[in-house]
């Protein structure tokens, strides 16, 4: 594919994954030293993540990752999931193939180029981020939930603890987030203390949404992390 956005970025096809991504451009002449890939959330697409990709250290290349199901015009998701009941009741299946596609595209990116990578990403994108690093804690160097869970249906796939034990993990959330309450941001950090995995976990008096403080964070955290 050579479709191009507004920002003039190609959307590429891995053919491993079948997913589809862009790659932000970056300072001329530097050459990124790691990799990023952020990840979307229900119902939007790769560009509601450029702001954020603006914001990350140009010694960083940044992987703007379009999600597998076609929702509409221009919104995509990672797995389909209703409020019906309350509680969020995921299509687990959707949510397996997707975290598949993502473990593939990982590690076509790093045998094409290989650099130490973190995967991070909003809501949806955010549960997907955690459902890689947890089960394939090999392809990453950590992982960011930002205004995200941890999906239960995950445990039967995670990693040993020995292998979870070099993860970095970043999780924030809005104390007033009313899609997803912040009960789910105190849920993975007990369950990341469990496993013995480094995190940071911070609240801000926000809704669900991501800020320049939320961003200003999660970079403190990722350049800790990969440079």
């Amino acid at each position: 594919m050579n479709d191009r956005n507004e920002a003039g970025l190609t959307l590429l096809e891995e053919p491993l994954s079948g997913l589809h991504y862009r790659i932000v451009e970056r300072t001329a002449g530097e050459t990124p030293v790691a990799r990023l890939l952020l990840l979307h959330g229900v119902g939007s697409n790769e560009a509601s993540m450029a702001a954020l990709a603006g914001t990350v250290n140009a010694r960083i290349q940044v992987v703007l990752v379009r999600a597998p199901l076609v929702l509409g015009p221009h919104q995509f998701g990672w797995f389909q999931v209703s409020f019906q009941t309350g509680a969020p009741q995921i299509d687990a299946d959707q949510a397996e193939t997707s975290r598949q596609q993502m473990v593939r595209l990982i590690g076509a990116l790093n045998a094409d180029k290989p650099l130490p990578t973190v995967v991070a990403g909003f809501s949806q994108g955010g549960i997907l981020s955690a459902s890689v690093g947890l089960s394939a804690p090999m392809a990453v160097a950590g992982f960011a939930i930002l205004s995200g869970r941890i999906l239960p249906e995950i445990e039967p796939r995670l990693a040993p603890r020995n292998a979870l034990a070099g993860l970095r993990v970043f999780v924030s959330h809005g104390r007033f987030d009313n899609k997803l309450p912040v009960d789910w941001a105190d849920r993975s950090d007990r369950w990341l203390t469990a496993l013995g995995i480094h995190h940071q976990t911070r609240l801000y008096p926000i809704g669900h949404e991501l800020t320049a403080e939320v961003a200003a964070d999660f970079n403190r955290w990722l350049e800790a992390t990969l440079i």
